[in-house]
């Protein structure tokens, strides 16, 4: 067993997060209690708390990647999800995206894929995407 192990053994520590929500970048240990609760140390304010939590608990991504698009000027447009998603359904999200095609012409901010997974989040345009010339 190496050191590391054993020391998380001895203190319960099960996982360290960096937090990123303001420059102080915390490091918040997860630790298992031995009741079996889990509890946080190291975070300097509430904004640490909760982002460790959600972090440990149910992580989430802001996906960003490009469609398709028919008759646009350009063959791919920028887009973002306009909420965080769960991580374990990116790879859902991308399958998606990948079999979808959308018609030009295309305005920033346009919803191209509603309630995209079930995560109630939507798919939006990141820029303009005119129609080409003919």
């Amino acid at each position: 067993m190496n050191k590391k192990m054993a020391e998380c053994e001895d203190t319960g520590v099960i996982d360290t997060i960096r937090c990123i929500v303001c420059p102080t970048g915390c490091e918040i240990d997860v630790i298992k209690e031995p009741d079996g609760e889990i509890s946080f140390e190291g975070y300097s304010c509430n904004r640490g708390l909760e982002y460790a939590k959600q972090e440990f608990f149910a992580p989430k991504r802001i996906l960003t990647t490009t469609i398709r698009v028919r008759n646009g000027f350009l063959p791919l447009v920028p887009v973002r999800v306009d909420k965080a998603i769960l991580k374990e359904k990116l790879e859902d999200a991308l399958q998606e995206i990948a079999v979808t095609e959308i018609e030009a012409p295309i305005k920033m901010g346009d919803v191209l894929i509603e309630d995209i997974t079930g995560e109630d989040v939507n798919i939006i345009a990141s820029r303009n995407l005119p129609k080409a010339e003919d």
